[in-house]
């Protein structure tokens, strides 16, 4: 009788999970509580918005140095660095005295974020077999989503009640207890741990893309930063990312004014349709990894299960945005934007599987590079949208602009090819 694998994969994925949703909970718990920070340090709008925005600087920038050291060091002992640092910078958020403290937390909880997601990535490649690896991704992004619904219901309620400086220490201390467990139980390599069966083993080592080797040794391999600078899927996998993130920072920012500006909707109101349309990412995360899964196993195409998932719904989204943009309908206008952020998650799960398909044993530096692309395209949106606004004084342009972009990003999505994979100058 053949031996039933065994689930550790599944562990590691909680893990993965868990850290995800922890890191949004505490970063996105910062914009519920701006008002309440900005009353009591007495800051102008602008002190405000360097504090909100010095998150996504740091996170940006150190989107490659920490997928660098996720190669180097392995998931186990980044990850738990990152959490630390990430756990720590929530806590002095806490019981920071003055404003440019509050500036260094958010610069510290910014670096110690940014290798997350390219370590978590690098882990996915080792443990989840291919066919399964668009699916894990949605999960992953699904606790993104989780800890920012998280915040947005929780934060505001306990700042009534215990005071915004103790909500952060309360959220902060989760992170410490995961860096302990996450610690003791985690392993690198599927073939290190001995909870791991070896049908369990040869589950994960399914269709395997890249040659099979040891944590060590992948961490010796130089990283081939020419290669991947030479490598046009790596670009357009960043153009993808860069429209993909400007479009979903405007659902995230001024997307609530820009309902109260023309549709004429109370700032309650505008609250309550923004939530609904993250009930459209949310589900649009999970949905995406499945049929992108699906798609995979049908035609066995990389190019078809990535670029044309992506290409599909990042074209269907912008369409759905102009559509947006003709009616008058609240609900219908609403309705369109809800579906068109459902559409954009849809093409995310493909985009973390397109990088550990080009980048093979440098995935963490290949998503550093995406991810860094798409989150400067972030800190950037709502300045940019501001500008605009007060130039143009017309929001209905500033919805067919990112209609536009969203189009764009689907143009991009056709262009990446994921079966040009990175190679060491080792192998070449």
């Amino acid at each position: 009788m053949r031996e039933r694998p065994t689930t550790v994969r599944f562990s590691v994925l909680s893990w993965l999970t868990a850290a995800a949703v922890l890191a949004y909970l505490c970063r996105s718990a910062i914009g519920v509580a701006e008002s309440t920070i900005r009353g009591e340090f007495r800051l102008t709008e602008s002190q405000s918005g360097w504090f909100m925005g010095a998150f996504f600087w740091t996170y940006a920038i150190f989107q490659v140095p920490g997928g660098w050291l996720a190669h180097r060091r392995g998931t186990r002992v980044a990850m738990t660095l990152f959490v630390l640092l990430g756990s720590a910078a929530t806590l002095a958020l806490g019981v920071a005295p003055a404003f440019w403290l509050l500036i260094a937390a958010q610069f510290s909880m910014g670096i110690a974020q940014a290798g997350l997601f390219p370590a978590s990535c690098l882990s996915i490649s080792h443990w989840i077999p291919l066919a399964r690896r668009s699916f894990a991704c949605g999960i992953l992004t699904t606790g993104m989503q989780v800890g920012a619904i998280a915040a947005a219901l929780l934060t505001g309620v306990l700042i009534g009640q215990i005071g915004w400086r103790w909500v952060f220490v309360c959220f902060a201390l989760p992170g410490f207890l995961w860096t302990l467990r996450f610690w003791w139980k985690f392993r690198d390599d599927p073939r290190a741990d001995p909870t791991v069966n070896a049908a369990e083993l040869d589950l994960i080592e399914t269709d395997r893309l890249e040659p099979v080797t040891s944590s060590a040794e992948e961490a010796r391999e130089p990283t081939p930063w020419l290669a991947m600078a030479g490598n046009p899927a790596v670009w357009f996998l960043c153009c993808q990312q860069v429209c993909r993130a400007a479009g979903y920072m405007f659902f995230a920012s001024w997307f609530p004014t820009f309902l109260q500006e023309t549709r004429g909707i109370s700032v309650k109101d505008s609250g309550y349709l923004q939530a609904l349309v993250f009930s459209g990412t949310l589900a649009g995360c999970l949905l995406g990894g499945w049929l992108t899964d699906l798609i995979w196993s049908r035609t066995r195409s990389l190019r078809l299960s990535r670029s044309g998932v992506g290409a599909a719904f990042l074209g269907a989204c912008g369409m759905l945005i102009l559509g947006a943009w003709f009616v008058q309908s609240v609900s219908i206008a609403v309705a369109l934007l809800t579906l068109g952020s459902l559409f954009a998650a849809l093409a995310g799960p493909c985009a973390f599987s397109a990088c550990i398909d080009i980048g093979g044993r440098h995935t963490p530096q290949v998503f550093g590079v995406m991810n860094m692309s798409g989150n400067f395209a972030v800190a950037a949106s709502p300045p940019l949208v501001g500008l605009l606004f007060e130039r143009t004084e017309n929001w209905n342009l500033v919805l067919l602009i990112f209609a536009a972009v969203y189009l764009a990003g689907a143009v991009g999505w056709a262009l990446v090819d994921p079966g040009k994979k990175l190679t060491c100058p080792r192998e070449s």
